[in-house]
Order: C-alpha cells, then structure tokens, then sequence
C-alpha cells in the first residue's frame, strides 16, 4: 500500500510540473543561457573599456574579443576550442594569458560554452574558477552552474545553488528565474516546505516580474502535493 502511495506521488509531481515551463528538469538547453550570454557580454565590455596595463594584457583582450565573435554568433564549439582561421578560442585564452582580466573573462565564457554543449562537468570546471565583483556576473554564472548540476543529477546541490544565485542577483530580473527553477527541483525532490519558500519568495519580494504573474499555480501545487 505504502508503494503504490509512492508512486501515486510521484505521478502527481510529473502532472503537476508545466512541461512548457520546466526549464531545468525537460530542457538540456536552458533559457538561463541567454540570460548569462548578455551578462557576461556587458561584463566584456566594462574589462573593454578599462584601459589595460602592458602589451600582454591587450594582447589577451585582442584574443578574447576573437573568440567572442564567435560566441555571439552561437559557434559555441569554435568559441571555446578556437577556429581554424587564426582565433584560438577561449579555453586557450585562460591557459596563455593567466593572471589577466581577460583571462578571467574567457573562464565565464567557456563555463557557458561547455554549459550549452552539453559537458556539464567541464563547464562547472570553469565555471568554479571565474571571480568577479560584479554581484549580478557573479549571480547568472552560478545559476549556470546550477543548471548544469541539475543535469548531471545532482539535484540537491542545483538547488541549493540556484537559491544562492537567487539571494546573490536580488533582482526582479534574475532572482525570480533562479528561484522557480529551484521550487521545481524541490517539488521533484519532495521537498514541498522548500518549494513553498522560494516561490513565495518570488510572489511576495519579486512581485513586479514575469514569474509572478503564475506563481499562484505553482504555490497551489506545492501546497496540494504537500498534503
């Protein structure tokens, strides 16, 4: 009887998730993607703008803006592994100008490119070894992350991770993304408390974005679940 209860509840999680909106759980290429690719592109041209000490660093700059051409066209492969045409890709960029802020930059890069490819454990790689100060940077490369544990299984740690993405960005733009994706986990996981919290942390704190205007559905569903 105990199984068969199980597997009811399991079932009702599956029907209760939208298939449209489960970004991280149905969706290999996620819509955070995009998110970060914009970020990251406005963290590039704040280091562009900054004037560069020494022939070494502008050579590391000339070499980041290469690869990021080809980024901003999707050539993801090309972007992060270099072209056959001279540009030497982002991967490459870390190696040879370490200690640079390019060199920084082109990790970020190549965390996203290795996240939409599919190589999850070699985007987390780069991903774990970009600083930055730049909170709202530092936020959408940690949902990123968060992403790629949830398709390695690690479900726990991608939540875990999204919420601190979420509390890092506190902002109607990012936070709200990273705090759904987390209450779904968490409905996955069972963890109906968990789910209750982040999103009605997006309907009562983020309640000008685009998330909240179905959050109710969400909240109803965990309450019913936890029942």
């Amino acid at each position: 009887m105990a199984e068969k209860k199980h597997n009811n509840d399991n079932l009702n999680v599956e029907d209760a998730l939208s298939k449209s909106e489960t970004f991280i759980i149905n969706n290999k290429k996620s819509i955070i993607a995009s998110v970060v690719a914009i970020v990251v592109i406005i963290a590039g041209i704040i280091v562009y703008s900054t004037a560069y000490k020494g022939p070494r660093e502008n050579k590391a700059s000339e070499a980041l803006f290469a690869a990021e051409e080809l980024f901003m066209q999707n050539n993801f492969a090309q972007a992060v592994n270099g072209d056959s045409i001279g540009t030497i890709g982002f991967v490459q960029v870390a190696q040879d100008y370490k200690g640079t802020k390019a060199a920084n930059l082109a990790r970020g890069y190549a965390g996203i490119c290795y996240a939409r490819l599919g190589d999850y454990d070699k985007a987390l790689n780069f991903l774990d070894g970009f600083k930055t100060s730049e909170n709202m940077v530092s936020a959408a490369l940690m949902g990123t992350a968060g992403n790629c544990y949830a398709q390695l299984g690690q479900l726990d740690k991608a939540a875990s991770t999204l919420v601190k993405a979420a509390d890092k960005s506190d902002s109607n733009t990012l936070s709200p993304i990273y705090l759904q994706q987390a209450g779904e986990i968490y409905v996955k996981l069972g963890k109906y408390d968990d789910a209750l919290k982040a999103y009605n942390k997006i309907k009562n704190k983020y309640f000008q974005s685009y998330q909240a205007m179905n959050i109710d559905k969400y909240i109803e569903q965990a309450s019913l679940l936890k029942k």
